[in-house]
Parts: C-alpha cells; sequence; structure tokens
C-alpha cells in the first residue's frame, strides 16, 4: 500500500539545524528518485558496476550465447543475428528501460513471428520491419500506455506462448532427426511419420545427448551436484554434445558465423502495406506484452529473495521499460539483429545469481558483443542439431503445466486452449485474435448465465441460492422462484456471485419488504454464507468501524448491546468489528509483511493526540509508515540535560537500518502540549514537565521572531498556541537535522525533510516550505504525489 499525502515542491532547502547552533549557508538537498544505483541518469552519479553484478552477468551471459544462436537458426536468420539481438537488448535495453534487473534479448516467443516474416519478406526487409516496430514501442511508451498491454487475459498470453511453444518444438523435431523444417506447423505434423521412419542417427545421438543433460543437469543429487548446478544447464548440455561431436568425429552440419564484413543490414520494406503493417504490429505486441509481464514477474521475484531489503532494487517503470525495448529494437533491427524482448528465462536467472542494478544486464551484452568476435572459431564447432535440441526443449517447457492447472482453476481453460490451437494452426496474431474472441465469449456467458435454486432445510428454512451474475436477465427466473417461498418462511437468500446490478437489487429488496411485512424473516448471505449488511438507514442500527469518529450515538437496541464488565466493551465491540470486517481483508496483505518484513519509506513523528489519525491523514496502510509519537512531537536535542533515548533510538533505527527516504514532523492545531509549554514556568518537576523542557527551544524562537515567524499561507495564525505550534514544527526539524545520522543522510542527497501542520477542526493539512517558512495548504487535487 502506497500513501496519498501530497509532497511540497522540490527545490533547494536548507538544512535544519538547531537555534543553539551556528548556522551554515544554504546548500541544494537532492531528492531521491528510484532509479538505481548504476543508472546513468542519475546527476551526479556515474555508472558504477557492483561485484555481485559481475558475476551475474557471466552466468546469463553464458545461458544467453547458446540461446541466441539457437533462435536465430530456428527463425531462418543469419547466426550472427541472435548475436546482435542479445547485445543490442543487454546494452540498450539495459541502459535505457525501466527494469533493472530484468535481461533482453532474442526470445522463443518470437521466433515464430521471425521465421513467418523471414519467409514472406526475406531478411533484410524483416529487419526493416524490427525497426518500425521499435518506434512504435517507444511511441506507445511516450503515450504511457504499458499498464494497458496486462489488461490482457492471462490465459491468452499463456495460450499464444503455449501455441509458439508447440510450433517450435514440431519445427525443430525435424532438425534433431536430422531433416529440414517445412513453411508451417501443420506441414512439419504431416511431414513428421515420414521423418520419423528415415531419422538421422548422428543428428539423433547428440540431440537426445543434449536434451538429457539439459534437463539432467537441474538435478543432480548431492553437495557435488549443488555446486556443479551452478553452472547454466544451456551452456552445458551444449558444451557436453559439441565435445562428444568432436570426440566421436561425426559429420553434422555446424554453425557457421560469416564475415561480419558481409553481415545483411536493413533495406526498405516493399510489398504490401496490409501485410507489412500487420507484422510490424505482431512483432510490437507481442514484444510489448512478453517484456512486460516479465518485468512485471521479475519484480516479483527480486521482492522475494533474500537480502532484497539491503539491496533496495527500484521496482519497474514499465512505461520507461517499454521505451527501452523499443530503444533496442531500433538498434537491432538497424545493425542486422533479431527483434528484442524481455525473457523471462534469462532474468529469473539474473535475479537468483544475485544481480542488484542494471550493471549486470548491460556487462552481459558486452559480454557478448566480446564473444562475436573473439570466440567465431569454438562457436563454429557446435553442430546445428545441438542447438535445435535446446530450442525445441525451450518450446516444450513454455507449455506450462502450472499456467495449465492456473487457468483451469480460473475456469478459462477454454480460452487458453483454443489460443493455443489457432496460434499453431493460423498464426499468432490470428490466434490471439481468436483468442481474445473467445475470452470476450466466456465472460458474456458468465454475466448472462445465472442458476437459481430453492430448498427447505430440515428446520423448515428455506434456502435460495443464486450462482452467477444477477443482472436484469436473470429476473424473470428470480421473480419465479421467489413467488415458491410461503409467505410465512424464514429465508436465506444466498448471492454466489460478485455482481448485481440495479434491476436485480430492487425486485430482491421489494420482495424482501413485502414479504417480512407478510410475518416472514429474510436473511441475504453471502457465498460463505456470512450475512451481507443492510444500507444505513434512519429506522435501522447503522453502526460501523468509523462511527465512533464522528461522535456516532449507538443505534442498536438496549436489549441487544454488549455489556461489558469494567466498562471495556467499546474496545471489545472495536476488536469484534475489526476481526469481523477489517481483518478478512488486510489479511494477505499483512502475511505478506510478516514475510518480508517492515520496508516503511518514511519515519512519521507525530503528537499522542487521540484526535490525529496517521494512517487517515496520510492515507497510509500497514507498513508504510514508521510513526513515533510523543506528547508534543518534540525531538530532543542530542546531548541535551535529561535526553530521552526513546525518541533518538526511533531515529536512528528508521534512518539507518530502515533506510527511509523522508522523515515527517507533524504539528496540530489546540496542542495540548503547546499551551502548557506556554505556562511551565513555576511548575513542579513532573515527569510531563520535565519532557516539555525539550520544547523550550521553540517558546524561544516564537519570542525571538516578534510575529515574524513560521505562518500560513492562507490566513493568519489564530492565537499564540497556533503560532507556537507552527514554530515548534520548525524547531523540532532543526533539532532532528542535529542527530548524527540525519544530518549524514541528508549531506549525502537521500533522506529528506518535512514539516507538516493539520487542523484538526478543519480538516486541513500543510506543508511546510523551507525557504520561506511559511506552511502552504494541501490542496484536494487527484494528481498530488506521495511522502511516502
Amino acid at each position: 500500500m502506497s500513501a496519498c499525502t501530497p509532497t511540497r515542491i522540490d527545490r533547494p532547502s536548507r538544512s535544519y539545524r538547531s537555534d543553539r547552533t551556528k548556522r551554515s549557508p544554504r546548500t541544494p538537498r537532492t531528492r531521491p528518485t528510484s532509479q538505481d544505483p548504476s543508472s546513468p541518469g542519475r546527476p551526479g552519479r556515474p555508472f558504477r558496476i557492483h561485484p555481485a553484478d559481475l558475476s551475474a552477468s557471466v552466468t546469463v551471459f553464458l545461458i544467453a550465447l547458446p540461446l541466441s544462436l539457437g533462435i536465430a537458426m530456428a527463425t531462418g536468420a543469419p547466426l550472427q543475428a541472435g548475436l546482435v539481438a542479445a547485445a543490442a537488448g543487454g546494452i540498450v535495453a539495459g541502459l535505457l528501460g525501466g527494469a533493472p534487473l530484468q535481461v533482453s534479448g532474442p526470445a522463443a516467443g518470437l521466433t515464430v513471428i521471425t521465421a513467418d516474416m523471414i519467409q514472406v519478406y526475406g531478411w533484410r526487409t524483416t529487419c526493416a520491419l524490427t525497426v518500425v516496430a521499435g518506434l512504435a514501442q517507444l511511441a506507445l511508451g511516450c503515450a504511457r500506455v504499458a499498464r494497458s498491454a496486462l489488461a490482457v487475459s492471462p490465459a491468452i498470453v499463456h495460450g499464444m506462448l503455449a501455441g509458439i511453444g508447440v510450433t517450435i518444438a514440431l519445427a525443430q523435431l525435424h532438425v534433431v532427426l536430422g531433416g529440414s523444417p517445412q513453411s508451417s506447423a501443420v506441414a512439419n505434423v504431416l511431414a513428421l511419420p515420414g521423418q520419423l521412419a528415415n531419422p538421422h542417427p548422428a543428428a539423433l545421438s547428440v540431440s537426445v545427448l543434449t536434451g538429457v543433460t539439459l534437463l539432467a543437469w537441474p538435478r543432480l543429487p548431492g553437495r557435488w551436484g549443488r555446486r556443479l548446478r551452478k553452472a547454466p544447464a544451456a551452456l552445458i548440455a551444449v558444451a557436453v554434445a559439441t565435445a562428444a561431436t568432436v570426440l566421436a568425429g561425426l559429420r553434422l552440419p555446424q554453425v557457421d558465423l560469416p564475415s561480419w564484413r558481409s553481415h545483411a543490414l536493413p533495406e526498405l520494406p516493399h510489398g504490401p502495406v496490409l501485410g507489412l503493417s500487420a507484422a510490424v504490429l505482431t512483432i510490437t505486441l507481442v514484444a510489448s506484452v512478453e517484456s512486460l509481464l516479465s518485468a512485471v514477474a521479475v519484480d516479483k521475484l527480486a521482492t522475494t529473495r533474500p537480502g532484497e531489503r539491503e539491496s533496495r532494487v527500484p521496482s519497474a517503470d514499465l512505461d520507461r521499460e517499454l521505451r527501452g525495448q523499443g530503444a533496442a529494437n531500433v538498434v537491432s533491427g538497424a545493425l542486422g539483429g533479431l527483434p528484442v524482448t524481455g525473457v523471462a528465462v534469462r532474468s529469473s536467472a539474473n535475479v537468483t545469481a544475485g544481480a542488484v542494478s542494471r550493471g549486470s544486464t548491460v556487462l552481459h551484452g558486452v559480454w557478448v558483443l566480446l564473444a562475436a568476435g573473439l570466440l567465431v572459431g569454438v562457436l563454429e564447432l557446435i553442430p546445428l542439431a545441438v542447438l535445435a535440441a535446446l530450442v525445441m526443449v525451450v518450446g516444450v517447457q513454455m507449455v506450462s503445466l502450472t499456467h495449465i492447472r492456473t487457468v483451469q482453476r480460473h475456469r478459462e481453460a477454454l480460452v487458453y486452449a483454443a489460443t493455443l490451437s489457432a496460434v499453431v494452426l493460423l498464426g499468432v496474431l490470428e490466434g490471439v485474435a481468436v483468442g481474445v474472441a473467445v475470452a470476450v465469449a466466456v465472460a458474456l456467458h458468465r454475466l448472462a448465465h445465472t442458476r437459481i435454486t430453492i430448498d427447505e432445510d430440515p428446520d423448515g428454512t428455506h434456502r435460495i441460492r443464486v450462482r452467477g451474475q444477477l443482472t436484469f436477465l436473470a429476473v424473470p427466473r428470480l421473480s419465479r422462484t421467489l413467488c415458491e417461498v410461503p409467505d410465512d418462511a424464514t429465508v436465506v437468500v444466498e448471492l454466489h456471485g460478485s455482481f448485481m446490478d440495479h434491476a436485480a437489487y430492487e425486485t430482491l429488496q421489494q420482495w424482501q419488504d413485502a414479504h417480512t411485512v407478510l410475518g416472514g424473516a429474510v436473511t441475504i448471505a453471502g457465498r460463505d454464507g456470512q450475512r451481507i449488511a443492510e444500507p444505513a438507514s434512519a429506522a435501522v442500527h447503522s453502526c460501523r468501524p468509523w462511527t465512533p469518529w464522528r461522535n456516532h450515538t449507538c443505534t442498536r437496541p438496549q436489549s441487544t448491546r454488549e455489556v461489558k464488565a469494567g466498562g471495556n466493551d467499546q474496545l471489545a465491540s472495536g476488536l469484534s468489528a475489526f476481526q469481523r470486517n477489517t481483518a478478512p481483508l488486510v489479511r494477505d496483505e499483512l502475511a505478506r509483511l510478516a514475510r518480508e518484513g517492515q520496508r516503511p519509506s518514511q519515519l512519521f513523528l507525530t503528537c499522542v493526540d487521540s484526535r490525529l489519525v496517521t494512517s487517515m491523514i496520510t492515507s497510509s496502510g500497514p507498513g508504510d509508515l514508521f510513526t513515533v509519537r510523543n506528547m508534543g512531537n518534540l525531538v530532543p536535542l542530542p546531548g541535551a540535560e535529561a535526553p530521552d533515548d526513546s525518541v533518538a533510538a526511533a531515529i536512528e533505527y528508521a534512518v539507518d537500518v530502515l533506510h527511509v527516504r523522508s522523515i515527517t514532523v507533524c504539528g496540530h492545531s489546540g496542542c495540548a502540549a503547546m499551551a502548557l509549554l506556554s505556562s511551565t514556568s513555576g511548575r513542579p518537576q513532573t515527569s510531563l514537565n520535565r519532557w516539555l523542557r525539550h520544547g523550550l527551544p521553540s517558546l524561544e524562537r516564537m519570542a525571538d521572531a516578534g510575529g515574524r515567524g513560521p505562518r500560513l499561507a492562507d490566513r493568519p495564525p489564530a492565537d499564540a498556541i497556533e503560532q507556537l505550534c507552527l514554530a515548534n514544527v520548525v524547531q523540532q526539524l532543526g533539532h532532528l537535522a542535529a542527530h548524527e545520522p540525519v544530518a549524514r543522510r541528508v549531506a549525502e542527497g537521500t533522506l529528506q525533510l518535512h514539516g507538516m501542520y493539520f487542523h484538526v477542526g478543519e480538516a486541513q493539512a500543510y506543508l511546510l516550505d523551507d525557504d520561506s517558512q511559511v506552511f502552504a495548504p494541501v490542496a484536494p487535487t487527484a494528481g498530488s504525489t506521495s511522502l511516502v
């Protein structure tokens, strides 16, 4: 959850210091950004390589190298095109993309599309179409529509990828058997019996060795197995099969990397405009959706890995990622490379290997570039059958049993199967269109199809069950069922759907009112059998969890109220209401926080006043704010007489352990501590008065200002107490800056200090402008950003 408290305008601000210390000249404070430490776009920070990124980049490079060659071979493109795409994806998308840990390059998901384009338009035109698709991705990224791409049903996406995987596996099976793939999946199936009857023994042998090694390597048992498994299975499989081929003296077609001087570059597209447009659209949509889904998956994987709290990799900026993918496709196509997309397999390996920034992705592209120039002799030893077996296994793995179980659990198996079949039989774009059509038809069927049954329990209760969405289309059946209920019967209506339109609601409400008048009883329940609350009205009990904040007087009849001994009924009732209404809604989020630990972005220091509900004011939720509350929102100075270590300890923990990005000191109107502070002289030395001594510098600041101290932008202070409340916020920010951890982080530019004032009677928040010492009211605009 994130808070929605508006933040102030970013401008140079001065360091807060106590009046007891000498003021220093103002120095600008840099606003923290969401970029990772190695981002070249961060002002004043050179591109740096973390040691963890160096080792992770080698792991990803060893995975990407054979796969890039295999995918290029499967598409029918020059093998160098796979290396060009891997280098462009790593370097360009790595530098410009919005998902720091995502690895981009040629992917199996685009293999079928690229192969069809090469067959129809030729390789050089395909490169030009890749450039145009990259430009289209740049435009979509600038239009900030990346989130819209995630609206596609997961069943369609998984079905599309599975269909592509089946098509790849069918084509590469022919190469594994020593033959050549046909032009379509159907043709490959028809030609398969003849190919099986006449296999090439040598090609089949090295292909089987490749597949067995690829599948068995991640499952090596024992301590040595755990150590050996650190080497990428794809690299080991290719190395073992290639070594076996060389040692056995087998004569098989091998990788052929022509001189880079003869490398084919793009040419202007020629052909029917409609066909060219469809090809560009297909690459754009498939590459974009696959990249964005991969970025979201990598985000989740990075969040849950051990040590993530310390590394703090920024969340993916999907619009920036889309622009980065577009730029990579422009570069790859212009240099004669395959289309580029985010690759989930390489990205997950990057995260697992311990990468902490985009440096790993960029370095992997550099290693691919060096290998393309220095390892040509080694790469040309690899048999094509080995690469075919590698890509075939990848294609089979794209038909994920986990995805099948997931779509089946959500009753979308029909959408998945239709998309998969259409992609195999018709093509990717046509298959996605069929999948969308089936998904819409299924959604309409669910909306229109409602099953209504009525049963009588042994105790005479009539139970009406409504399964499906209750719309106007189901009103006639609902009315007929309701009319079957005797006038004085007890009825439970169970609504198992998630939607009820106005017509159905009116029908059910009118029948309920009439049935109650005739002496019957009606309970409306959800799918779990729990009663659904009625709308609040003046005639019925309407207590809700928020009503005590409005000095609500309970309307529940006295006879039904729970009376607790010791006057504890309000606490017990509130706890009961939380367990009944709120706990089911927040349980999953709290369980996640319990697993991952707290990672608040802000320390919020405010008063203990019961009228200040910090989560309500800041629109924050569990895990957002690290809150410290005390009488008068005071921050004792380090080394002050009678210091209070509890506040200093909380500040140190928030800054040095939790690494919060901002600290807010929030005062409020009608502060009792400020009223007591203004009349502390002569009072006995009680705990309260000793604590309030930490606020005396605020009283001195107000006296020294002589009416020219901090003020509100929209009106003068109402009285001396409000003037003191404003001065106290500024003074406590100065005390805060005197603490060593805070001063250090502020100087580094990684911590911001905010002043805030909340007027309780007006429910109005104010934010402090450092330069003018004016508290500006926060406007209720929809585009406000967050302090958190």
